[in-house]
């Protein structure tokens, strides 16, 4: 069952300099139980999309799209109410500082509480219980063993690992069918990176929980995710099934992130430099013409300045006018 339908979404942003096309022309889809990973470097457009997703906008956000619907209804046409009933229900977002989005004068058990919707058919003076329980539960799933001093304590008083799975435990607590997942395991430990992985993999798995799992590590993503889509520059790169996209790269984006991963297992000599593509990503009021990777792209050439169009090789997509063969 198809969830998410977005076709030909375009983002400009109101800045000093004037309004500039911060995603251009992105479309994807996300079906039920699907896992989809959307990968890029810092100001690719991966987090305005989540933002025009949830509805998180402000005036000088402007989202217009041929369609973004969910589960056949139109998102744009939607009032605030039936926005905020929609997120509250069926579509949750881990953000990316998961502490930051906490408030840090109350505790974190009046947080989670206040956060869960009360179990079906409990008597109006068992909800509190009802409410401490199911947290409890909720917290256990996601991996929190000491979970009295946990709601005890203020955000501040956690880590970054134990702040993503209070934000986990509140995104479960509707049961919802897809989870926007925006670099959750940024800034956290390797250990606790695989647990957050193993998490969102198990809801997937037992719940059938679709999830959008925005990043910059492209292997990372890529061994857990069902499709990947490579963005850069508010333009989607390549796109398809993961394992055509890690093993069959047909762009040179796509290629110098794999290169660069740390999480890679490249073989290097001694202090060598990380491979990595030259340059860095342009500002929006600085964007190349034609092929937004232009500049920074080791197979340029003069058609290049040309905007490349998506082409389709057997579900394989690729914006490239000189797409790689093979990956190295």
């Amino acid at each position: 069952m198809q969830l998410l339908d977005i076709r030909n979404l375009t983002i400009e942003l109101d800045t000093p300099h004037g309004r500039f096309v911060a995603l251009e022309k992105f479309s994807l889809r996300i079906n039920e139980g699907e896992i989809h990973g959307l990968v890029g470097e810092s100001g690719s457009g991966k987090s305005l999309l989540a933002k025009a997703i949830v509805g998180i906008t402000d005036r000088r956000m402007h989202v217009k799209a041929d369609r973004l619907n969910w589960r056949g209804h139109n998102m744009l046409t939607m009032t605030s109410s039936e926005r905020r009933q929609l997120m509250a229900n069926e579509i949750a977002m881990i953000f990316q500082e998961a502490s930051a989005c906490l408030d840090p004068t109350a505790r974190i058990g009046s947080q989670l509480l206040e956060a869960m919707p009360v179990p079906a058919g409990t008597p109006w003076w068992r909800r509190g219980s009802a409410k401490r329980k199911r947290a409890v539960q909720l917290l256990h799933k996601v991996g929190v063993k000491e979970h009295n001093r946990l709601l005890e304590s203020y955000p501040w008083e956690l880590t970054e690992s134990q702040a993503h799975k209070v934000m986990l435990a509140m995104a479960l607590s509707h049961q919802p069918k897809l989870i926007i997942a925006d670099e959750p395991t940024t800034g956290l430990e390797t250990a606790a990176q695989a647990q957050i992985f193993r998490l969102l993999e198990k809801m997937n798995q037992l719940n059938k929980v679709a999830i959008l799992f925005i990043s910059h590590d492209l292997h990372s993503v890529g061994r857990w995710s069902d499709k990947l889509t490579v963005l850069y520059c508010g333009h989607i790169m390549e796109t398809g099934p993961s394992k055509k996209v890690l093993l069959q790269s047909r762009h040179p984006y796509t290629q110098a992130l794999q290169q660069g991963s740390l999480s890679s297992q490249l073989i290097l000599p001694k202090k060598a430099d990380m491979p990595a593509l030259r340059g860095a990503v342009p500002l929006l009021q600085a964007l190349p013409v034609g092929c937004r990777l232009g500049p920074r792209c080791p197979y340029a050439e003069k058609q290049c300045v040309k905007t490349p169009e998506l082409r389709n090789d057997n579900d394989h997509w690729v914006r490239c006018h000189f797409p790689l063969e093979e990956s190295l």
